[in-house]
């Protein structure tokens, strides 16, 4: 005779909470080797970025249903059960949550990946060209970003510093080191800096231009930072640009 009951509820629970953990440890672990992957050439870019979204879905029904699974535990066996439950939510939640940030993130910035200080004259590349030789991104600037990047990072300005140019691309150079960049070249005749800086999870390399010019006795340093792939980066031209302009000011005021 089958047992019935208690017994077999029990094991629906059981099989339940192992199910929603093991779909959370899944799905993080699909994310995590994702950008790996891609790096080792196991997959292509379009199968690294299907993997994280696809974790992101399954995470973010697991977590769901885990919560649900928490309410109804409570109800019918009470905390320690709940407990359990709520434990499969947060081990999904964290992978759901964030790749759901960054496909958000992703909606409501412009698909650019061409930042820079100063979008009428540009800083341009020299230095790092060889290395852009297989870049699918150009190394020309285009003016139909300029608008894009107003409207989304209106933040992104030239970096006004009351000291003078030599002592200004000093500066620029020690900051540029602290950042972890790779530094391609530095020009103290020119006043410029070339850097390439690389991604954590995916690896993506993204070339940078320091440019220092005089204004009056004081300095104005322009930064570009621009994706070698990738329609969209998502911010993260934007994000290094303002991590250098703010380390900067921090070590000018410091001076």
């Amino acid at each position: 005779m089958p047992k019935s009951g208690p017994t077999l509820a029990n094991r629906s629970w059981f099989i339940a909470y192992w199910g929603l953990l093991v779909l959370g440890v899944v799905a993080g672990i699909a994310a995590l080797i994702a950008g790996p992957g891609f790096r080792m050439g196991w997959w292509g870019l379009g199968g690294g970025f299907k993997a994280i979204s696809w974790s992101g879905i399954a995470a973010g029904c697991g977590a769901v249903l885990a919560l649900q699974g928490a309410v109804f535990a409570y109800r019918k066996h009470g905390l320690a059960l709940a407990g359990r439950f709520l434990l499969a939510t947060l081990l999904c939640s964290l992978t759901a949550a964030p790749v759901a940030f960054y496909g958000v993130k992703a909606k409501s910035l412009p698909r650019i990946h061409d930042i820079s200080t100063d979008v009428e004259n540009p800083p341009e590349f020299v230095a790092v060209l060889p290395l852009r030789k297989d870049a699918k991104n150009p190394a020309q600037y285009d003016p139909k970003d300029a608008p894009l990047q107003r409207a989304a990072y209106p933040d992104i300005l030239p970096i006004e510093l009351k000291k003078p140019p030599a002592l200004a691309f000093k500066l620029a150079d020690q900051v540029a080191r602290s950042m972890k960049w790779e530094i391609v070249a530095t020009e103290p005749d020119t006043l410029r800096i070339k850097a390439t800086a690389t991604t954590l999870l995916f690896g993506f390399k993204d070339d940078i231009v320091i440019r220092v010019s005089a204004d009056g006795t004081n300095s104005k340093v322009d930064v570009r930072s621009v994706s070698r792939i990738g329609v969209s980066d998502i911010g993260t031209n934007a994000a290094r640009i303002r991590a250098f302009s703010g380390r900067l000011q921090e070590l000018a005021a410091a001076e």
